[in-house]
């Protein structure tokens, strides 16, 4: 293990590994490490996907971009510098091949998430990059030592770091953060490269769990996760509607999750942290009116199927899963048979809190992006810094989109600070 290195990233997941990858392909003869303060890398991306991991989404640029908060256009230069059609050659060219499911969603044909992230470790040391894991940067200083040879000082980050519990330094030139967020802290991220940041003087945009759990007042869900699909929820502040979504919603033990609560829970959590009052009104049946679904449970009654005095809880057996019909009843106490329609379509639940870092999937703000480069990824604070990944104020949507973010963002910053690792340097 060497102590002097050209570029050193700090963060072994998946900005932090891409970093490695295309900064070492752009110039074979960089010395490139990479700090990683778990014993493995990659491990928040061996949870992504529920253990599947949604590698990219295969949408193009003015798709994939509405789906990127809290500015899209501020992803641009690196998505375009590595883009999703870029992640997918990458993979299929290590020797994963890929699989694209619905609504564009790219994942490893073995839907092992574990492949993921082996293939970017593997990738990086064929490369040359050296992993150093249970490595946790501690601390970072700038040092500036004066080269006989050339007559001016060359600067270099020192980064102070405990390796297996042993206190320790390394030294490089170029430095890239990739520390992640605080989301899922068991991986590893705990905002360490917040505090990096604000160290070089960098802002730090609010913080929030982003894709998470909505925990509605009284809620209690003792069965296994039951998913509701092709629905329509609405999320509402105070009695405006701010959001609406179509598809497939999960009741867990957290509360309302899956593809479309996880949508609505960027903006629910940012309403609830600034005192907001938040509702989610689910309708069960979108592609049907009230009338339709009153005219189904007449002719169902005139049919024999049911009479006027069969219990509701019976009704609504055609209509959902018998495990969600005690939280539906919850809801709507003293549910006649004729309120049947507009409660399907009507569904309410005042949310009371969310789920925090210790299950969201991503941290929402971070790094002010006004303070970096966005056509290299580099402070404009401090020279030859560069941040990647979840420690930016840039995040996505559910589906691909966070990961692709990390990747962009990575390739970016590996591939800037190589060409600025080889540049001339310019004597005073």
């Amino acid at each position: 293990m060497k102590k002097n290195y050209d570029i050193l990233i700090i963060g072994g997941g998946a900005a932090g590994l891409m970093a490695a990858i295309k900064a070492a392909e752009t110039d074979c003869g960089l010395s490139i490490a990479v700090l990683e303060k778990m014993p493995s890398c990659g491990r928040k991306i061996c949870l992504t996907g529920k253990g599947r991991c949604n590698i990219t989404n295969t949408r193009a640029w003015n798709e994939f971009s509405e789906k990127i908060h809290p500015k899209p256009n501020l992803l641009r230069a690196a998505f375009h510098c590595f883009s999703n059609a870029d992640t997918v050659s990458f993979f299929e060219s290590h020797g994963l091949p890929v699989t694209e499911t619905r609504g564009g969603r790219i994942f490893p044909e073995s839907m092992k998430a574990s492949d993921v992230a082996n293939t970017l470790v593997h990738a990086a040391m064929n490369l040359g990059a050296e992993i150093i894991t249970s490595c946790e940067a501690k601390a970072i200083r700038i040092t500036n030592a004066c080269k006989e040879e050339s007559g001016h000082e060359d600067k270099k980050f020192i980064v102070e770091a405990a390796h297996c519990g042993k206190a320790c330094s390394f030294a490089s030139r170029m430095l890239i953060i990739a520390t992640g967020g605080l989301s899922y802290p068991s991986t590893g991220s705990t905002g360490d490269g917040y505090m990096f940041a604000k160290g070089f003087g960098h802002k730090i945009t609010p913080l929030f769990p982003s894709l998470t759990a909505l925990t509605p007042y009284g809620y209690k869900w003792d069965n296994p996760i039951l998913t509701l699909k092709n629905i329509r929820a609405s999320l509402y502040e105070s009695s405006e509607m701010i959001q609406s979504e179509t598809g497939d919603i999960d009741f867990t033990d957290g509360g309302i999750e899956g593809p479309v609560g996880f949508k609505l829970s960027r903006k629910a959590v940012k309403s609830i942290t600034n005192g907001g009052k938040i509702s989610v009104c689910i309708d069960l049946k979108p592609a049907v009116s009230e009338e339709e679904l009153k005219s189904r449970i007449e002719r169902e009654i005139s049919d024999g199927k049911y009479r006027a005095s069969t219990p509701v809880q019976s009704i609504l057996r055609g209509f959902m899963p018998a495990a969600v019909i005690p939280l539906f009843l919850s809801a709507n106490r003293n549910l006649a048979l004729a309120d049947i329609p507009h409660a399907l379509k009507n569904w309410t639940f005042r949310i009371e809190t969310f789920v925090g870092y210790r299950r969201a999937v991503v941290t929402a703000g971070g790094i002010d992006m006004g303070e970096i480069k966005q056509k290299d990824m580099s402070s404009k604070l401090e020279e030859n810094l560069y941040f990647a990944g979840e420690v930016l104020d840039l995040d996505g949507d559910t589906g691909g989109y966070n990961l692709q973010i990390a990747f962009s963002t990575g390739a970016l910053a590996g591939i800037s600070a190589a060409r600025q690792a080889k540049a001339p340097k310019q004597t005073p």
